[in-house]
């Protein structure tokens, strides 16, 4: 499409010739027929090699070649995620059925949705309009889905799961498994599972990759908010009630009954202990570990920086001792005070 085209769908100022591009690349990368994009100002200096047809950048930008024509948009790195859903739209429901896909005759399923080879929807199960079951998913009985929800190849949703409109939920994921809930038996020491009847709820324009978990909870739904977004392989436990736009990235395990406010930011490989609550806006850097609540937005990391294995060997000594080294420093400020008490 013409760069004018682009400008009349998304926004933007277009300055330069108005050429057709055809397709999103890399500034390095991009050839003739290509728009890029400009975020992040330490690939700057790839203007000046780049052979793309169009470059997108903030007005602040100055410098461009001659030869590039430019959109200007206040945030190019949005201007870029809409750019790319024009140059590769969102596959739409077929309307069809395949003849390997079992429905329970007491579902709803729409016309409009398309369920997949070897697909199943339980009894009494309700999906919106166009909604997207894919090959091999299941969604178990007493199910409500909102128009437009997209349930890739493999996903399983137990029963009794609400997910509002526009969910997506990718490969490999599980919706409602049982809370990891189990009391002691102290005549014997063994654990007594304890049923976990309540669901789960996600709602609108919520987004789960693959191989993640989300568990039921144990009385009442385990709850994710509106727009919020989990990454591949993150687990969150029975009870939890996560935010709305709020991110989580790959490997981090939320344990249960935590309360996760709105816009948190949590990076990948966290782990957080139960029952813990954390502020609106509070971002966690990755690899962190949360042990107390957080009732103050702010950025929190507790990561120990990278180092040599032979750096990290050296300091391991030290990191071992410092309960012992703790307790001499004491004894001699006890001393020192001492020694100061004597002399006056």
């Amino acid at each position: 499409m013409k760069l004018s085209e682009i400008v009349a769908k998304i926004g933007g100022e277009l300055f330069g010739v108005d050429v057709e591009v055809g397709q999103l690349a890399p500034l390095e990368s991009a050839d003739g027929t290509a728009i890029a994009f400009l975020s992040n100002p330490k690939y700057h200096h790839q203007l000046s090699d780049t052979q793309a047809a169009a470059v997108i950048v903030h007005p602040s930008v100055v410098d461009v070649p001659e030869h590039l024509s430019i959109i200007r948009s206040d945030d190019p790195y949005l201007y870029f995620a809409q750019l790319a859903w024009l140059f590769h739209p969102r596959a739409q429901a077929n309307h069809q059925r395949h003849p390997s896909a079992v429905v329970a005759d007491s579902a709803i399923v729409p016309a409009s949705c398309e369920i997949g080879a070897h697909a199943y929807v339980g009894e009494h199960t309700v999906l919106g309009e166009n909604c997207r079951v894919l090959a091999g998913a299941v969604i178990e009985h007493d199910c409500v889905l909102g128009d437009d929800c997209v349930i890739h190849p493999n996903v399983t949703v137990y029963h009794g799961c609400t997910l509002g409109q526009r969910v997506e939920i990718h490969s490999g994921t599980v919706i409602g498994g049982d809370g990891f809930g189990y009391a002691p038996v102290k005549a014997d020491g063994s654990w007594f599972k304890i049923p976990q009847t309540g669901g789960v709820t996600l709602a609108d324009d919520v987004e789960i990759g693959s191989n993640s978990t989300v568990d039921r909870g144990a009385l009442e739904d385990t709850r994710i908010g509106r727009g919020s977004k989990i990454d591949n392989f993150v687990q969150i436990a029975h009870n939890c009630q996560v935010g709305e736009h709020t991110v989580i990235a790959s490997c981090t395990g939320i344990s249960g009954s935590c309360k996760i406010g709105n816009h948190v930011v949590i990076a990948g490989g966290v782990g957080m202990a139960g029952h813990l609550t954390i502020a609106d806006k509070t971002f966690i850097g990755g690899g962190t570990n949360i042990t107390k609540s957080i009732t103050e937005a702010g950025h929190y990391a507790s990561v120990y920086p990278m180092q040599t294995f032979k750096e990290w060997s050296k300091n391991a000594v030290y990191v071992r001792r410092l309960a012992d080294m703790n307790g001499r420093i004491k004894q001699l400020e006890q001393h020192i005070a001492a020694l100061g008490g004597a002399k006056e």
